[in-house]
């Protein structure tokens, strides 16, 4: 075999291998693909089941409300024989006002799970309310302060839920730290701000911080600690969102007396 047989006979060789190694990358690529979708599937039904309970605490109170309502109506029938026409308006309009409030909840989380079709700008400050708001009924059960500091309140652009999402992602971690270790005088801490072309946003707990080294650990698929009840998806989707979707940054670290998360996206120009 000549020389020039021998080079055209290696040459074919490597095309094939290069054909096979390019066949592999396809096929793992599909098959990480394909995992994403579950995972982005698992976090969507979490999340929802977090909604549902968030839904159950928001409707606590106003439940409780009506059923007093309804009592003091029935125990003045009973025991007085009447109720005053001015008596029965005002509890009407507090029945109404309480089941309107109620309404509207129902709304806000359908709103919040709607598929959004476009990218818009938002503020910041907007979505930290809306995240606020979906888990408050549960922060209030369990006396966990919510500190709210706006520094500076810049625009981002995007899907402006997925950016709320991603903060009751991480308002919930906190919680589950907070409630589970027991920790006395439990606060949540939320800064807004901005730095250069990015803005900034830091949630910092008082949980006694994370554990685990390294600590972005945390940020691996099915990872748990210190949780009963935990699935591991949550802060792991929430990495995925805004590194991926976002273009920015989601890291955490220690601090003194707990963790702090902070999230950094592009701003708009």
């Amino acid at each position: 075999m000549t020389t020039e047989e021998a080079l055209k006979k290696e040459n074919n060789q490597l095309k094939e291998e290069i054909k096979l190694l390019k066949s592999k990358i396809s096929e793992e690529i599909e098959r990480n693909r394909i995992n994403d979708k579950v995972l982005f599937q698992q976090s969507k039904m979490a999340s929802m089941g977090e909604m549902i309970g968030n839904i159950a605490h928001q409707w606590r109170q106003p439940l409780m409300e009506l059923s007093s309502i309804f009592m003091v109506i029935q125990s003045k029938i009973e025991f007085e024989g009447k109720i005053e026409e001015s008596e029965l308006i005002n509890f009407l309009k507090k029945s109404e006002s309480i089941t309107q409030y109620m309404s509207q909840t129902i709304d806000d989380f359908r709103d919040f799970f709607a598929k959004e079709k476009e990218k818009v700008d938002y503020r910041i400050s907007n979505q930290v309310s809306l995240a606020v708001s979906m888990v408050n009924m549960c922060l209030k059960q369990h006396d966990i302060k919510v500190e709210i500091i706006i520094k500076k309140n810049p625009k981002i652009y995007g899907f402006k839920n997925e950016y709320s999402q991603v903060l009751i992602n991480l308002l919930n971690n906190s919680k589950d730290a907070l409630i589970d270790r027991k920790i006395e005088n439990p606060k949540i801490k939320i800064i807004i701000d901005k730095k250069e072309d990015n803005s900034i946003l830091i949630i910092e707990d008082n949980a006694g911080g994370i554990s685990v080294d390294p600590v972005e650990k945390i940020f691996e698929p099915f990872f748990t600690v210190d949780k009963k009840n935990g699935t591991g998806i949550g802060l792991f989707m929430s990495k995925i969102i805004v590194e991926n979707n976002m273009n920015g940054r989601l890291f955490v670290e220690n601090i003194e007396k707990g963790a702090r998360f902070i999230i950094t996206v592009p701003l708009i120009h």
